[in-house]
């Protein structure tokens, strides 16, 4: 099952504001997404992400999100492949379903279904 590309990145900050200013700049756009938990800027089909703290997921680094048709699928073939399973699938609103791996070097990979 084919993917259908990166088009969702994921940040952790340490000040929500700050970064949302440098983003915002960078990006040439306000965010379309502005809460005190997720600062989101969509850009040219693009979808950056700011999560204060890391988030509940406690990232550490970028997390690149794959959107892929169906979720179960994938993270079969990704775990079948030698994945292991960091964040279980679980909606995260208006129908979107995410989930987050660790390939085989300790990178975390991301997975988002739209439903």
């Amino acid at each position: 099952m084919t993917t259908q590309g990166i088009k969702t990145v994921l940040h952790p900050v340490s000040d929500l504001t700050k970064a949302k200013a440098v983003y915002a700049a960078l990006l040439g756009i306000e965010p379309q997404t502005d809460s005190p938990y997720y600062v989101g800027f969509d850009a040219e089909g693009q979808h950056i992400g700011l999560v204060p703290d890391g988030g509940p997921q406690g990232m550490t680094s970028p997390v690149t999100y794959w959107h892929v048709p169906d979720i179960a699928a994938k993270l079969a073939e990704v775990t079948a492949a030698g994945a292991t399973v960091q964040e279980a699938p679980h909606e995260v609103g208006a129908g979107r379903v995410v989930a987050t791996v660790i390939d085989v070097d300790g990178n975390v990979l991301g997975l988002i279904q739209d439903r």
